[in-house]
């Protein structure tokens, strides 16, 4: 199944609330991840610049996507981040090309 490595920023002065909010993410946004195809999820963060380091593995990143950006509790969540981030964090993904894999 396809990794996909993507990355944005959250505002260094909003860091702590960033990170407040996923260490409690709604249980239906995770259900919503979920149904949507996102699969062994994580985010990383980088406290100097708040650079963000998603990972996920799905069979289709746009699909998955899509299928986020249907959902009622993502416009929700993202509008929330987007206070944090300076706009929607899902709208500003730069997905990185994988050149090594170790299995």
């Amino acid at each position: 199944m396809p990794r996909v490595c993507f990355t944005f920023n959250v505002s260094v002065e909003h860091l702590d609330v960033y990170k407040t909010a996923h260490q409690n993410v709604w249980p239906e946004m995770r259900e919503a991840l979920s149904a949507a195809g996102w699969s062994d999820y994580s985010l990383f963060l980088r406290e100097s610049d708040g650079l963000i380091v998603g990972y996920l593995v799905t069979d289709d990143f746009e699909a998955a996507q899509a299928r986020m950006s249907a959902t009622d509790v993502n416009t929700r969540w993202q509008q929330e981040m987007a206070k944090l981030a300076g706009g929607r964090p899902d709208d500003n993904f730069v997905v990185l090309e994988e050149v090594f894999h170790l299995e």
